[in-house]
């Protein structure tokens, strides 16, 4: 996986913007998600890809992010799975379920229960109920959504009240299938982009952390992969 490179406008020295004062919606029109390949997504992961797409460093830090915000013992969905669910050892949750693009490398998982192969910029509906989650992760993926919202919208639906949606990223990509908004904004910017999603689709004490390895690079300068979580969840009392 490549470093997201093209026309990236490197971070600012200073913390992650407040998400109360995002990017607004209509500030991101159509061609934002737009992708250099807009050929077919199964086709790209025809593949197995049977790889980390970052460094140990950073693996650690999302491991240890999902391990303080997951409610033990819950039912986690991991959106946009792979072969490696990075849930840490200690984790012991009731039940794993993931949607991914290959079936090949989610069956290769072992952290997962049962698993569903789904294109979500095709369909972005879940087959889940309303409230069947105790939480979700996503890892290194949400850069390749083309309508992010809707997604998060259903995926706000899945989860049960008080239920966190975690979503960490690093500054890697597969830059085809990148969508172009996140490949022309800074780290920091892209944690803003994330939690404006969360907002849009109605969760709330949403929150955007730097949790890049001490001595790595982080936002700022350094060696090793960066690793930013944004989550937020779904309110205990509708509206």
């Amino acid at each position: 996986m490549q470093e997201c490179t093209f026309a990236i406008i490197e971070a600012s020295k200073r913390t992650i913007p407040d998400y109360t004062n995002p990017m607004k919606t209509q500030s991101l029109p159509a061609e934002y998600f737009k992708r250099a390949d807009e050929s077919a997504d199964e086709n790209f992961y025809s593949t197995p890809r049977k790889v980390v797409h970052i460094d140990e460093g950073a693996i650690a830090a999302a491991s240890q992010l999902y391990g303080e915000l997951l409610p033990p013992g819950g039912h986690i969905l991991d959106l946009m799975s792979s072969w490696r669910s990075h849930l840490p050892e200690s984790y012991k949750p009731g039940k794993v379920s993931a949607q991914g693009m290959n079936a090949a490398e989610m069956a290769d998982n072992p952290q997962l229960d049962e698993y569903i192969v789904q294109n979500l910029n095709k369909n972005p509906v879940l087959p889940f109920a309303e409230k069947t989650f105790d939480g979700l992760i996503c890892t290194v993926s949400v850069q390749y959504l083309t309508d992010p919202v809707t997604v998060f919208k259903d995926v706000y639906r899945v989860l049960k009240p008080n239920a966190p949606a975690i979503f960490t990223f690093s500054n890697r990509c597969f830059p085809t299938k990148a969508v172009a908004v996140w490949q022309n904004v800074s780290m920091a910017e892209k944690a803003q982009l994330v939690a404006l999603y969360l907002k849009e689709a109605g969760f709330a004490n949403i929150k955007a952390e730097d949790r890049s390895p001490k001595a790595k690079r982080g936002l700022f300068g350094g060696g090793g992969d960066p690793l930013i979580g944004v989550w937020g969840y779904r309110p205990a009392v509708e509206g």
